[in-house]
This record gives C-alpha cells, structure tokens and sequence, in this order.
C-alpha cells in the first residue's frame, strides 16, 4: 500500500468512527424506515387490492354455480359451466367438475391440480398450455355425492404486477438509503474538515506555535461561532502567556545581574583568603552556589525564548553521524574518569535539518545526565540510526533508570526523581532537551534498559545532503 492509498484507508477510517457519520446513518435509517412504509402502503394499495379482487371475483362465480346446482342439478351446472367458457375465449376464468376420486368430468381443465389446498380450499398453482405457463389462483369445494368442482382464474397479470411493484420496492429502497449513506457522508466530510482544521491548529499550538489560529470560512455558522470564541480564548492565552514571559524575563534578568557581582565579588575574596581555611571553604561553596543558580537562570531563560520562539535559528542540512562523534571526543575523557564506558552505534547518512549549536547543547544534557547518573562500571552509548523517513538520535545508559510512570514527568521543569534528590543539578536539562526538540518538530521518546533509561529524539529525515 502506498503512501496515498495510506491516506486515503486513514480518511475513510475517520470518517466511518466520526460522530457525524454514525448521525447520518441514524437519519438515513429513519427515512429509509419511512419510505419502505410508503412503499409497502403503495403495495398493499395495488397489488394487494387486485389479489383480493381476484379472490371476490372468484368467490362470485363459486356462488352463482352453487346456485345453479341447487336449482338445476348436475345437469344445470355441467351447462352453465360449458357456457362460462364459451364466453371466456381467452381462458382467463379456469373450471373443473370432477368425480369422488379427481376424474375431470367437465371444465376447461383436464386434470385435478397436484397442488394441495389450505384449510379455506384455496389452491395456488401453474398451469402448463401452448402459449406458456400460466399462474392460477382458485378454489375448490365438495358437492353432494363426493363430487368435487374447482373454480378459479389466471392470476399471471397479477404476478407481474407483484413482481414490478417488489422490483420497485427493492430498488427504490436501495436508491433511497444509497443516496441518504452518501448525503450523509457528503456532509459528514466537510463536517470533518471544519473539525480537522480544528483540531490541526490546536496540535500545532500545543507544539508550540503560539500565534497561529482556528480558521473562519466566514459563513458564520456554528463552527464559524467555535472558532471565533476559541481564538479570542487563544488571543487572551497569548495575551497572559506573554506577561508571564515578560516578567519571567525581567525577574530572571533583574536576578541575574546581582548574581554575577556576587560571584565576582566572591572571586575577589577567595583571592584574599587562605584556601584551606574555613572561610576559604566558605567561600568556595558559596561560589558553587551562586554557579548553580547562574547555571539556572541560563536554562531557564533559554528554555522560555525556544518555547516562545523568540531563538532564531539557522538551520541547515546536518549530518547526525558527525555531531555524535564530535559529542563522543568531548565527553569520552569525563566517562573514563567516572569508571564509565562510553560508547557509539552511528549509521552514515542520517540527515536532518537542524540548527547544530541548539542539538548539540541538548545531546550534551543527555550525556551529562547518563553519566551522572550511571554507577562505575556501567555503559553509556550515542545511536544514530535512520528508520524509514525518521533518524533517531539517542542516549542510553545501564544507570539507575526512572519508573516507568514518571517518564513524562521527567522533561518538566525541576523535576528530580526519587534517586536522584541527592545529586547536585536543578533538574533543568532535560526539559531543555525538549524544548529544543520541539523547536526542530521532534518527538522524544523514552525506554526502560532494565537497567537503565534510553532517551531519543525522533526527527523526519532530510533529502539534502550536509552543508559543506
């Protein structure tokens, strides 16, 4: 199955689930109900009415030769039977005056029919003559004597019309429920488009893009109303985003200024101060401190301009093979000290469009915190592979792992795990790196090692060889 035929299975799948089509069909079966009412009345009007005219027809003619038997005798009916069909040239009428054990006496026919008679002596049968079969509907009774007298007529006129008004009936139905299915899937799929743009626009905001907006057609119908009301919601979002992001902004800024005298300031009394004294130790400490807080105040600004994209970025094709490596150089020296074996899975060729100095720093905090958090001993490796029109790149290690119910947690802000409370960091890293996935339309996807945690950022592969 291609790519377009994919697409295609997906839409009508949608369609088939959508509320709006589960609607459509409720309404095409309560007018399809509707209209095989009006169709059976029209049945029941036509060829029921003709059926049970044939049936007093045929009652009538019973009783005029009971009649003429009780008046006239055998004789009497034999003639008025033979008279009856003088005056029928085409046959429609059908008689039979026959013996106790069905010997054909008199008629227009020359043997007892073979069908069997209901509990009222109604009998439905074919007749076989030169021009054809004929269909015959007629009754029989027994006279005195044992004798028995069969009267009935041709109802073949009466089957075609039964057969045209059932083909009716079918095809009608079948027309009217075809076409109510595809009304309803016309107007369930343009239904659907208004939801899908909908529901596109709040993807690609939740990813992110905070200026975008539900689409209007301008009609001004209910979805028309919906999307109004939720762009002036998003409007006062952004409005409150934006605040928030400013006095963020301004308060991490404002902080950051005296955090840095500090800092030189403590740098200037470390040099005047006896290392190995208490106050050298002091000073020293409070120097990591303030490096720390430094440290945060960095990430989280950079974390806030990515988020609200405000980083402009030059991205370009960019061969992950390469970046990994130069990842693998820095960091493999830090792995030795810590007793830790870093290792590499790249595959050549695995091209995307990055912007190189933002992946970088995020494949940093990956490392940074494998390493940090894998005992002596253990394995950290970078994988680069391409998986049909997607590259992962990722980070796994045999290190002490996070539950499986606190994976998503992981990439909030300041989030510290249970087994890691005791570790120096501020639980910013990882919320970076998904910030700078989200920046480049990236997916993070986590595993468990057992033991350990696997880390990866799924990109959409590039056509464009590297730049350079």
């Amino acid at each position: 199955m291609n790519k377009h035929e994919a697409l295609a299975t997906a839409g009508w799948r949608s369609l088939l689930r959508s509320h709006a089509f589960r609607l459509a069909l409720l309404h095409a079966s309560v007018f399809g109900s509707g209209v095989a009412l009006l169709l059976g009345f029209l049945y029941w009007s036509t060829a029921g009415f003709m059926s049970s005219q044939a049936d007093q027809t045929i009652a009538a003619e019973i009783e005029g030769l009971a009649e003429q038997y009780l008046e006239h005798g055998l004789e009497g009916l034999n003639g008025l039977i033979a008279e009856r069909i003088r005056r029928d040239p085409r046959g429609e009428s059908v008689y039979l005056f026959a013996s106790p054990d069905y010997r054909a006496l008199a008629g227009n026919l020359d043997r007892w029919p073979k069908a069997a008679a209901d509990e009222q002596g109604w009998i439905d049968f074919t007749l076989q003559t030169p021009a054809g079969s004929r269909s015959v509907r007629a009754r029989s009774f027994v006279l005195s004597g044992g004798l028995r007298l069969l009267v009935g007529r041709d109802v073949h006129s009466l089957e075609k019309v039964r057969t045209l008004v059932h083909r009716a009936i079918a095809w009608g139905l079948a027309i009217t429920v075809a076409l109510a299915i595809a009304g309803g899937a016309a107007t369930s799929r343009a239904t659907l488009r208004r939801i899908e743009a909908i529901n596109q626009t709040s993807r690609e905001i939740m990813a992110g893009d905070l200026g975008l907006r539900v689409p209007t057609s301008g009609s001004g119908d209910d979805f028309d109303q919906l999307a109004g009301n939720l762009n002036a919601m998003l409007d006062e979002i952004e409005t409150l985003m934006a605040s928030v992001r400013d006095v963020s902004d301004n308060v991490a800024h404002d902080l950051r200024t005296p955090l840095t005298r500090l800092r030189h300031r403590l740098e200037t009394l470390k040099s005047s101060v006896d290392g190995d004294s208490e106050a050298g130790r002091l000073v020293e400490a409070a120097t990591d401190d303030v490096d720390q807080l430094l440290s945060a105040f960095t990430a989280l600004l950079r974390i806030a301009r990515l988020e609200a994209g405000q980083v402009v970025s030059a991205f370009e094709p960019l061969e992950l093979g390469g970046l990994a490596d130069d990842a693998y150089d820095l960091y493999e020296a830090v792995a030795e000290s810590r007793g830790l074996s870093l290792k590499r899975r790249i595959m050549s060729g695995c091209v995307i469009n990055a912007d190189r100095d933002l992946l970088f720093q995020a494949l940093g905090n990956l490392l940074e915190n494998a390493l940090k958090f894998t005992p002596p001993s253990g394995d950290v490796t970078i994988e680069v592979v391409r998986r049909g029109e997607q590259v992962l790149l990722a980070v796994a290690d045999t290190g002490l792992g996070v539950p499986k119910a606190q994976h998503e947690q992981m990439f909030e802000r300041f989030f510290r795990g249970e087994r890691s409370r005791t570790t120096p960091g501020h639980g910013l890293g990882l919320s970076l790196v998904a910030a700078v996935a989200r920046h480049h339309g990236a997916s993070v996807d986590v595993y468990d090692n057992e033991p350990g945690l696997t880390v990866a950022l799924r990109f959409s592969a590039s056509a464009a060889p590297p730049a350079g």
